[in-house]
């Protein structure tokens, strides 16, 4: 029996044969979509896709912008309500003392009035109790002084009222008998008798500033052409 032997009678080449790696089809099917150019289907299936995500983002954007506007209209409404909370406050708050400082004014203009009318009635009933005729000889300069001095205390009184109520100086303007003649409820129910002297004031200012303001305007126009 020989002892050398040959190892590669031991060795199954089909076994080597088998061993060998083989390559899937479907990684072979991948690796060339790798490198060819996508199919028409492939696009249409791509740009289908895109927009839907544009359609989605436009839906999207639109759902932000109108968020947005209902944002805006409830800051400018919460502005709205703030500024005009705070401009009512002001003006109802210094509405409210100006007008409680001419209720107080009217008032002591109507205290004051009313004194003044008093005494006016009362001097105008002295005066009209003057009788000359009546008198007589033993008593005419007693009579006479009393005249002069009820005349003097009227004079005093007119002239007071005067101070106080400057539309008093328009009766000056008419005939000296026409007061002593005249009905003291017509005087008090004229228009303006029951003004104050503030309210105569402004009554004034407003008839007055249009005129003022033209002339103003005219001198203005006037110095503008000469400066040229």
């Amino acid at each position: 029996m020989p002892s050398d032997f040959d190892q590669t009678e031991f060795v199954d080449s089909a076994a080597h044969t088998d061993a060998r790696p083989t390559v899937r089809p479907t990684a072979m099917s991948e690796a060339s979509s790798f490198s060819r150019p996508p199919t028409r289907e492939e696009l249409d299936s791509r740009v289908s896709d895109a927009q839907q995500q544009l359609a989605e983002l436009k839906r999207k954007q639109d759902e932000l912008e109108r968020e947005r506007a209902a944002l805006e209209e409830a800051r400018r409404r919460r502005v709205e309500l703030q500024t005009g909370r705070t401009e009512m406050l002001h003006h109802l708050t210094r509405g409210l003392v100006l007008l409680e400082e001419a209720e107080l004014r009217s008032r002591r203009d109507a205290e004051q009035m009313a004194k003044s009318l008093a005494g006016l009635r009362e001097s105008l009933d002295k005066v009209r109790a003057i009788n000359e005729e009546g008198w007589s000889a033993e008593a005419y300069n007693i009579e006479l002084t009393r005249a002069l001095t009820a005349i003097e205390n009227a004079r005093m009184e007119w002239n007071g009222a005067r101070l106080k109520w400057p539309t008093l100086d328009g009766a000056l303007t008419s005939h000296p008998g026409a007061a002593a003649t005249a009905d003291p409820a017509k005087i008090q129910s004229h228009p303006l008798g029951a003004q104050s002297f503030s309210e105569l004031c402004r009554l004034g200012f407003a008839l007055t500033w249009p005129v003022a303001l033209a002339v103003l305007l005219g001198a203005a126009g006037m110095l503008f052409f000469l400066r040229r």
